[in-house]
């Protein structure tokens, strides 16, 4: 979608869109680090939650609607010749990491989780989940197979 659409539809002047993000590549990261960012806050807003094992779950499955609605965005980035969008995807793929790690050592302190499980296996599998383009009860299906899992 050209950048001249997107403030169409964003209801916004072109001028105002260009002095924001001067091409297409800088609104395609802006826009994919804030749904990371969102992930990030989410992981630590369930780090309060009472039940260490539904915070868990509930991020998981906030992480399979991510992949499953935005992976197209991320890989819409170009492969550029400085090897911006490795970096970029390092950096995304250490937060997600970062966040689903932990929870899921607050649910393995909890004994909710088993203590062979990392956080590595987990985003696998949920991406694996989000990738099968399922609709969402047997997303949800999936979701609950794959707690039964990792659940001690």
């Amino acid at each position: 979608m050209a950048l001249d659409e997107i403030a169409r539809t964003a209801g916004v002047a072109n001028a105002t869109l260009y002095r924001h993000f001067p091409t297409r590549t800088e609104l395609i990261i802006a826009v994919y680090s804030s749904e990371v960012s969102e992930l990030d806050h989410l992981a630590k807003r369930l780090m309060n939650a009472d039940d260490p094992d539904r915070a868990l779950a509930e991020w998981l499955r906030a992480f399979v609607r991510h992949v499953a609605d935005k992976r197209e965005l991320a890989l819409a980035l170009p492969d550029e010749p400085r090897g911006q969008r490795g970096a970029l995807f390092a950096d995304w793929h250490d937060a997600m990491n970062a966040a689903a790690g932990m929870l899921l050592a607050r649910a393995q302190a909890a004994d909710a989780a088993r203590r062979e499980i990392d956080a590595r296996d987990l985003l696998a599998l949920a991406t694996g989940i989000a990738l099968t383009g399922l609709p969402g009860d047997r997303t949800e299906r999936l979701l609950a197979l794959a707690r039964q899992g990792y659940a001690n």
